[in-house]
């Protein structure tokens, strides 16, 4: 790696992590929008598509698919059940478990509305070459799994 690569941008505001963070707040505040008018948000729209198509989950197992931490998704979980949109049940397999399966409602909202995701990413990257956004998902990924892979914690 060149020291050009690593070398810091003229600005903070200029580096790749800084727009890479403005993209996903600009799409998430976008599909947050487009659910509004439903009465969801974009991580309760998430929990019942994946219960849609995995059918009755362990809630535990919830948090890693959807990417949320325990606590925020307990709050999401009784959202939810609260709006009658997935019911909470003990599991079966583990009585310390909870059980989380999408009500009939639940599917009656989802099947009405399009994937809110897709939407936002059809505007966002309208116009943008393929080779282009191949490209910033190459850089991306690439930069993460270094991140990922480096130990920090010693001293070099």
């Amino acid at each position: 790696m060149t020291g050009d690569a690593v070398t810091a941008p003229a600005r903070a505001s200029d580096s790749l992590g800084t727009w890479a963070r403005r993209y996903y707040y600009a799409n998430r505040r976008a599909v947050e929008t487009l659910l509004k008018v439903h009465g969801i948000g974009s991580t309760q729209w998430l929990v019942l598509r994946h219960l849609a198509a995995a059918g009755p989950t362990a809630q535990r197992d919830l948090g890693s698919v959807i990417e949320a931490e325990r606590a925020a998704l307990s709050g999401i979980v009784s959202t939810l059940v609260g709006k009658g949109l997935v019911e909470q049940t003990i599991s079966p397999a583990d009585q310390r478990q909870r059980e989380l399966t999408l009500t009939g409602s639940g599917r009656e909202l989802l099947d009405g509305l399009p994937d809110p995701f897709a939407q936002v990413r059809a505007v966002a990257l309208a116009g943008i070459d393929p080779a282009d956004i191949d490209a910033a998902i190459q850089v991306i990924e690439r930069a993460i799994a270094q991140v990922n892979a480096h130990d920090f914690g010693r001293s070099e």
